[in-house]
C-alpha cells in the first residue's frame, strides 16, 4: 500500500495526526487543546450547539469565510481547500467522539439494557450467542432459523436457533490463521461472505466469497479473492464448484482486509461480488478496466458471464464488471421494490459512502474522494497515474457518511417485524460501533437517518432473519457474537 495512504492502518494509537498539527496551529489559542473554548478568545466547539452549523460542509465553510461581526478570521487566503476541510473533519470526528486513532477492537462491548428508544420502533437487544472466534465476517440466516456463519480464518459454522453453535464445516476452502495484527488484524487466505441462494430451499445451494492463497509464496503471503459454491450435507462442504475465480495471475501482496468480499443476488438470478483494493497498492488498478480489482462484477448463479454487462464489448476490459472505482466495497445489497443494487464503501479519512450502483459507472477511487488520505493530502492520484477525468463523469454517493465510520454491511429492510422501518437501510458501522436508519425517497435522495445504537461494539454484517428480526454480526478480541433486534410495543 502507498505509505502515505495507509500507514495509520498498521501503526498504533500514538502514531501522528497529521489533522491535530493544523488545528493546533490555527486553533487551538482560541478554542483550546480539549475544543472546550478559551475565555475572552473563542467559544466551544464541542458539547454545544453550532450556530452556522455542525455538518463538514458548513464547519468547512465557516471556517473558509470566517463570521462577520465575531473574532472568528475566515482561512480562505491563508489555508488550502484541503487543509479547511481537514481541519472540518477534525472537528467533526471530535464533536461525535470518534478519534482517529482508534478502531475500537477491544473497547468494552455495550449491549443495551432493556427497551432502546427510537423515532419510529422501540425494540430490544438480545444476545443469540457470543461464541465465536473473535473475526467473524459475515452470517446467513437460513429459513428454518438457523444461522451460516464465516469466521475469516477459521470455516463455517453453523448457530441453530437456540444459539448453539456447531463444529466447523469439514471441507470448506481453506483459511489461514497466521494473521499480522497492529491495530487491525490483516492477512492472507480469509473467508469473506456466505450467501444462500434465492432458491435455496429447492437447490441446497451456498455460495462463499474467500481468498485463494498462493501456495508458493510464503513470504510475502499473497492472495485474491474467488467464489465457489456448494452444500452442507452432515456436517460437510460439498458439491464444491468454482463460480468466479480470475486466476493465479492477480495474486496480490494487499491483506484481505482490502478484499471487499461481499455478494448479494438480485431477484432475476444475478449474483455481483465486491472486490476491494487487492492491486499492488490501494491505487494500483482501480480505474484500469482490465484489472479485477477495485470493482462490482455481475455474472449469473452458475458463473457465466451476462452478455448485457457494460464492458462484454469492450476491448480488453474484464468481461463480469458493472462498476468500477471502488475503493473498500464493505456491504452488498439488492433493494426489490426498485430493482437497484447498492453498496457500502469505505473511504479514506471521512468519504464513507452509501451507492447506488448504476450500470458501468465509475465511483471515482482513486481520482476524487469526497474524503482525504491520511496524510490530510487531497485524493488526487489521477495525477501520479497520468489520467484526466471530468468530474461529472464521477458517479457521487446517495449518503456520505462523515466523519467516516468506517461503515460495514448493510441491509434494506423488508420485514414484518419493524413495518415502519421498511425500505429503510440499515447501516452497520466498525469504528463508530453505531447502527444507523437511513430513509430514502423514491429518487433515491436521503430524507432523513438516525442513530439506532451507538457505541456496541464493531458491527461486521447485519441481516434479516426469517422470523422478521434483524441480526448482528459483532467482531471483538473477547470474541464474535451474534446479537437479535426484536421489536417492543406498537
Amino acid at each position: 500500500m502507498a505509505a502515505g495512504a495507509a500507514y495509520l492502518f498498521f501503526a498504533g494509537e500514538d502514531a501522528q495526526d497529521p489533522f491535530i498539527a493544523d488545528y493546533e496551529a490555527h486553533c487551538l489559542a482560541c478554542h483550546g487543546a480539549a475544543l472546550d473554548g478559551v475565555p475572552g478568545a473563542g467559544p466551544a466547539l464541542l458539547n454545544v450547539d453550532l450556530q452556522h452549523g455542525t455538518t463538514v460542509a458548513e464547519l468547512s465553510k465557516t471556517i473558509a469565510r470566517g463570521v462577520p461581526g465575531s473574532d472568528m478570521p475566515g482561512f480562505a487566503e491563508t489555508l488550502s481547500p484541503a487543509e479547511i476541510r481537514g481541519l472540518a473533519i477534525y472537528i467533526a470526528e471530535r464533536r461525535v467522539d470518534r478519534i482517529f486513532t482508534d478502531f475500537r477492537v477491544d473497547a468494552p462491548i455495550r449491549i443495551p439494557d432493556g427497551i432502546v428508544l427510537s423515532e419510529l420502533h422501540n425494540f430490544r437487544v438480545e444476545v443469540v450467542t457470543d461464541r465465536l472466534d473473535p473475526l467473524p465476517f459475515s452470517i446467513a440466516p437460513l429459513p428454518d432459523g438457523s444461522i451460516l456463519v464465516t469466521e475469516k480464518m477459521y470455516g463455517i459454522r453453523v448457530v441453530d436457533p437456540e444459539g448453539n453453535v456447531s463444529g466447523l464445516i469439514e471441507g470448506t476452502p481453506e483459511a489461514f490463521d497466521d494473521a499480522i495484527e497492529a491495530v487491525l488484524v490483516w492477512g492472507h487466505g480469509w473467508l469473506l461472505d456466505i450467501a444462500p441462494h434465492p432458491d435455496y430451499e429447492e437447490n441446497g445451494w451456498i455460495y462463499l466469497h474467500h481468498t485463494v492463497r498462493c501456495a508458493d509464496c510464503w513470504f510475502p503471503a499473497r492472495s485474491f479473492n474467488r467464489v465457489v459454491r456448494g452444500r452442507i450435507a452432515d456436517g460437510k462442504w460439498v458439491d464444491e464448484e468454482v463460480i468466479w475465480w480470475p486466476g493465479e495471475e492477480y495474486f496480490s501482496i494487499v491483506p484481505d482486509i482490502g478484499a471487499g468480499g461481499r455478494l448479494a443476488f438480485d431477484d432475476k438470478g444475478y449474483l455481483y461480488i465486491s472486490v476491494g483494493i487487492k492491486g499492488r497498492s490501494n491505487f494500483d488498478g482501480v480505474q484500469d478496466l482490465a484489472k479485477p480489482w477495485g470493482k462490482i462484477h455481475r455474472i449469473h448463479d452458475d458463473g457465466r458471464i451476462p452478455q448485457d454487462n457494460p464492458f462484454v464489448g469492450t476491448e480488453g476490459a474484464y468481461p463480469s464488471t458493472w462498476t468500477y472505482g471502488h475503493r473498500s466495497p464493505q456491504g452488498l445489497e439488492f433493494e426489490p421494490v426498485t430493482g437497484t443494487v447498492w453498496s457500502t464503501e469505505m473511504g479514506p479519512r471521512g468519504g464513507d459512502e452509501l451507492n447506488l450502483l448504476l450500470l458501468g459507472r465509475n465511483y471515482g477511487w482513486p481520482l476524487y474522494s469526497l474524503g482525504l488520505n491520511y496524510d490530510g493530502e487531497p485524493v488526487n492520484y489521477g495525477e501520479w497515474l497520468d489520467i484526466t477525468f471530468d468530474l461529472n463523469d464521477i458517479e457521487q454517493p446517495v449518503v456520505d457518511f462523515t466523519p467516516a465510520p468506517a461503515v460495514s454491511s448493510f441491509i434494506f429492510y423488508q420485514g414484518e417485524q419493524f413495518p415502519r422501518w421498511r425500505r429503510n437501510a440499515l447501516v452497520a458501522s466498525l469504528k463508530a460501533s453505531e447502527l444507523y436508519r437511513v430513509e430514502l425517497d423514491d429518487n433515491h435522495q436521503l430524507v432523513r437517518s438516525e442513530v439506532l445504537l451507538s457505541r456496541l461494539a464493531r458491527i461486521r454484517d447485519i441481516e434479516t432473519g426469517a422470523d422478521g428480526n434483524i441480526y448482528l454480526l459483532l467482531e471483538h478480541k473477547s470474541g464474535g457474537q451474534i446479537l437479535r433486534l426484536v421489536p417492543v410495543g406498537g
